[in-house]
């Protein structure tokens, strides 16, 4: 070749490089441009209230509520933070309102930044991002950088090891959020010796436990397993409402609005979850049939081979794939059966399938109703249907135990509805949301000692030898207790 034709082409090649490091600049001004929509308190304490776009909105709720996330998240300790939960939990809300009480506790507004996964296109990005954040907030005081949706971002863990490697996070705390619980076992993979001192670094977000949305509509009344029965009648008339709103607090206030959840608060949700199973490649029909079937089989043990006898794909590996991700998203929860001389799931069994609160279950309704043209009033529908509430039920209290032990079913003769592990030793539990309980519904919960029946009387008491509670004061006395739970009242 030509010497002429190399210079040209070594000057063309410069030329590219050139031009795409001006691209690259100026995506980054661009983003920092869109970073500032989060960033209000740059300006000042009351322009970050009134233009926020989380933080503006309260103002307009009834009900605010403060996540005990608030105070467990250290504000002096540095290291690398994962905050887990599913779509539409609050969890961008509850870090606005934590650099809100940064803001009121003096720390100085340059050393908090909030950014968006979703504007950020991969880890070179975030990397620039960050060194640009660093370079102009105060190297003596605590950095507080917020990446929300953080897996949106490609290649984002490489960039987090990247800056704790270079050794550009001291005096750092980097939060990093995300709508799939993957997040945080990928952070303890990957950031081994990285995270900080912090005693705990992994969060995860749920939605509103029934003792917490009780406290929340009536903070001044103290709700627990030995309360009166005026106290009692309160409980359970809002057990009736969370058997619609669960625990999600922009339907919480919708039904304290309007008395009705309303339908663009529905259909937020379920947009969500399909469009987050199509950005992770799943066909939209498969997902879509999916949920059609998980509706009608709520709460029945199925298999991966029996699943798929509803689905237009017939391998049980693929199925198991699709319920994998709805899972991680905190969508659904899996049930899995206990072997009980191991106190680990069991592989061969059959699983039981929720989702994860009651509001998820009606979002997806709402989605099923509106796809097949039923516009009946579902949520009057609901409540007159004493087999679904049932089931509904059963869903509130798996879903409660599994955020504080390993929880799974017995199938052995018969079922048992939950069996939880704590001290090495598992507790079985059946739920029966009735005033009046046949013998042959528990012939396989009285073959264990340590056995309870949650019932939907007020009273406890007993049934032939086996402890037989009112559910509402059990649930609560779990709600409010977590791990510390005690089995005996």
């Amino acid at each position: 070749m030509p010497d002429a034709q190399i210079c040209a082409l070594f000057i063309a090649q410069i030329n590219f490089l050139i031009i795409m490091n001006l691209l690259f600049k100026k995506a980054i001004i661009i983003m920092h441009e869109l970073i500032k929509l989060h960033n209000f308190h740059h300006q000042s304490l009351e322009a970050f209230e009134r233009n926020d776009p989380q933080l503006s909105k309260l103002s307009e709720q009834k009900y605010t509520y403060y996540p005990p996330i608030l105070d467990e998240l250290p504000t002096d300790i540095q290291g690398i933070y994962t905050i887990g939960g599913g779509r539409q939990i609050g969890k961008t809300t509850l870090l606005k309102i934590w650099m809100l009480k940064l803001l009121k506790q003096g720390v100085m507004p340059k050393q908090i930044y909030f950014m968006t996964g979703e504007v950020i296109r991969d880890h070179l990005q975030l990397i620039e991002l960050i060194q640009s954040i660093l370079e102009e907030s105060s190297k003596l005081n605590m950095r507080y950088i917020i990446v929300d949706e953080v897996s949106y971002i490609a290649h984002w863990d490489k960039g987090v090891k990247f800056l704790a490697d270079a050794g550009l996070l001291q005096k750092t705390e980097l939060i990093v959020t995300g709508s799939d619980l993957v997040l945080m076992q990928e952070a303890r993979m990957t950031f081994p010796g990285r995270r900080g001192a912090a005693e705990k670094t992994d969060f995860h977000l749920y939605p509103l436990s029934f003792y917490e949305f009780l406290t929340l509509i009536h903070p001044d009344k103290n709700f627990d397993f030995a309360m009166s029965d005026d106290l009692f009648q309160l409980a359970a008339e809002g057990f009736q409402n969370y058997l619609i709103h669960g625990g999600y607090l922009t339907a919480i206030n919708d039904m304290a609005k309007y008395a009705k959840i309303m339908p663009a608060t529905l259909q937020i949700y379920s947009d969500w979850v399909f469009g987050d199973m199509l950005k992770r490649n799943k066909r939209a029909h498969v997902t879509e049939q999916l949920i059609i079937t998980l509706i009608k089989q709520l709460g029945s043990q199925v298999s991966w081979h029996s699943l798929a006898k509803d689905l237009p794909i017939q391998h049980p590996n693929t199925i198991s794939d699709y319920i994998y991700l709805l899972e991680i998203m905190d969508t659904v929860y899996v049930q899995r059966a206990l072997l009980e001389h191991k106190l680990i799931a069991a592989p061969n069994k059959a699983k039981k399938i929720f989702f994860s609160d009651p509001f998820i279950y009606h979002a997806m309704v709402y989605w099923q109703n509106k796809r097949s043209g039923v516009n009946e009033n579902w949520m009057q529908a609901v409540l007159k249907n004493k087999e679904l509430v049932s089931l509904l039920v059963e869903l509130i209290c798996v879903t409660h135990f599994r955020r504080f032990f390993p929880t799974y079913y017995i199938k052995a003769e018969g079922e048992v509805d939950i069996a939880y592990i704590i001290e090495n030793k598992f507790v079985p539990i059946e739920i029966k949301w009735t005033h009046q309980i046949r013998t042959q519904d528990i012939k396989q919960i009285k073959k264990y000692k340590n056995a309870e029946i949650w019932g939907q009387r007020q009273e406890n008491g007993m049934f032939d030898t086996t402890p037989a509670y009112s559910l509402i004061r059990r649930l609560l006395q779990l709600s409010r207790d977590g791990k510390q739970f005690n089995r005996k009242p």
